[in-house]
């Protein structure tokens, strides 16, 4: 159930300062002073998300587009429940044909606890997946989809947003009142399974190095951009502060009609064109489909301020940028220097298109990348964006919040994994940031941007890893209307 966001900031923030006194009255003297470490640097996590907070006025926040309903349950058991064998033979695919595929595909990215999503184009495996699903004692249904996850969010936080998505009618009224819905009224919503797997997790010989997700889908709604035309007609009288761009990773892989995804796409640009002073954020997923990506390439992301991505789809979009192929899988745990420097080099290819570029586009001043160990943010000083600091301790806060389920933080349910000082970059005599407890977030200024970089307080005690970006992304924004 959603609340207003300010007294879910008070709370969240007040509890979590309990929690950190608590653990300290409680610890046991033989505990490794590891601990005292990690309750400071909560603390000063949580001092620095509360430096500023919102305005009386809530922001204005337009979200699209599309909607499903999650299913979430362990991966393993499911797999074992519908019969299928680990494989010996861990593969990629672009799309999922088969129960063999799914075998392969779960495998390639379970091992390394890298996050996926792919289309499963036969309709009869999905649907035993569904039922096999349905049968299991653990499993949870969610609104799901980018934009209602990121909706949720920001209304959470203190926003009033603009949804642009279809539901049916029991999933529309759990939605936060802080929420409007532009978008068709649907009976069926379409399902995504979400195989979630703790770190350690093991199928057959494979052992998963981190928690993370499996996500498959057979929807065939969203990637036509159903609700686009009502988002568009009531986005006219709502005057968004921020509009925000998710979930075009179900067109991935999908089989359109020759020329309908880029007629659906150069529609979305036409639309992100229309509103040159509202701030424009796109969020990045997992793609593999290079023509889809071509697509958005040149329609939608010259119209973007800001991306936000993970250590997966930083590469990837590099690579693209680049003249390469598609990267499917990356370093699951990278180091802040090679996150830094694959930012930096993605900031200055996106800008010189940007400054090549004849038609209507806008220049990158905000490019935000989510990793398990921390969070980093590049921003173009005088930009209209804020707060760059506090924006970057509240993306690390929540992702423990999300990934443990609560708004309160435990000391004792989290652990730090990045590095005790990083190198600002992978070149040779780079410069070398501690990470210091009382001031974790670290800030300096490089060429005509700053960049922050914040340790992620890692849950240890895993509720759900999916939409864990959707709610970094979100949280990080908020700040920064």
């Amino acid at each position: 159930m959603c609340i207003d966001g300010f007294s879910f900031m008070k709370y969240g923030t007040a509890a979590s300062l309990a929690m950190v006194l608590l653990a300290y009255w409680f610890r046991s003297p033989g505990e490794s002073g590891l601990d005292n470490r990690l309750d400071t640097v909560l603390s000063s996590l949580l001092r620095a998300e509360s430096k500023v907070g919102m305005n009386n006025a809530r922001p204005r926040v337009a979200i699209g587009l599309g909607g499903c309903v999650d299913v979430i349950v362990d991966g393993v058991t499911l797999l074992n429940k519908i019969g299928l064998p680990p494989t010996g033979q861990p593969l990629h695919h672009d799309y999922i044909e088969n129960a063999d595929q799914l075998a392969q595909s779960f495998a390639y990215f379970f091992a390394p606890g890298a996050a996926s999503e792919r289309f499963v184009i036969n309709d009869t495996l999905f649907s035993q997946l569904v039922e096999a699903s349905r049968e299991l004692p653990d499993n949870r249904w969610a609104i799901g989809g980018n934009a209602p996850v990121m909706a949720g969010r920001m209304a959470t936080e203190g926003c009033d947003v603009l949804l642009g998505g279809s539901f049916s009618p029991d999933f529309a009224d759990i939605l936060s009142q802080h929420i409007t819905v532009a978008g068709n009224v649907v009976e069926e919503p379409d399902i995504h399974l979400i195989l979630e797997y703790p770190s350690g997790a093991t199928w057959g010989q494979y052992t998963a190095r981190r928690a993370n997700r499996y996500i498959v889908h057979s929807d065939d709604h969203n990637p036509y951009l159903a609700s686009l035309q009502d988002f568009e007609v009531k986005l006219q009288d709502f005057h968004p502060d921020l509009l925000v761009v998710g979930g075009l990773q179900m067109m991935d892989s999908f089989p359109f009609q020759r020329g309908e995804r880029e007629a659906l796409l150069s529609r979305l640009g036409s639309l992100l064109s229309s509103s040159p002073r509202t701030g424009v954020h796109f969020e990045m997923a997992s793609f593999v489909d290079e023509g889809l990506m071509g697509d958005l390439l040149r329609l939608v992301l010259p119209h973007a301020d800001s991306l936000g991505m993970n250590e997966q789809e930083l590469p990837n979009l590099l690579s693209l940028l680049r003249g390469s192929n598609i990267t499917v899988l990356s370093d699951p745990n990278p180091r802040v220097a090679t996150v830094l420097d694959q930012m930096r080099a993605l900031y200055r290819l996106v800008n010189q298109r940007y400054r090549d570029a004849n038609e209507d586009s806008r220049p990158l001043t905000r490019l935000h990348v989510h990793t398990l160990a921390f969070q980093a943010m590049i921003v173009t000083r005088g930009s209209q964006w804020k707060n760059t600091m506090s924006a970057v301790a509240k993306a690390s806060l929540t992702a423990n919040r999300h990934v443990c389920g609560s708004p309160d933080i435990d000391p004792s349910k989290a652990r730090l994994i990045m590095d005790e000082s990083f190198s600002v970059s992978s070149k040779e005599g780079s410069q070398r940031i501690p990470l210091e407890e009382t001031r974790p977030v670290s800030c300096w200024d490089e060429e005509d941007y700053e960049i922050c970089v914040a340790p992620v307080l890692v849950c240890t005690e895993v509720y759900q890893t999916a939409g864990g970006g959707d709610n970094i992304s979100a949280a990080g924004l908020v700040l920064q209307i």
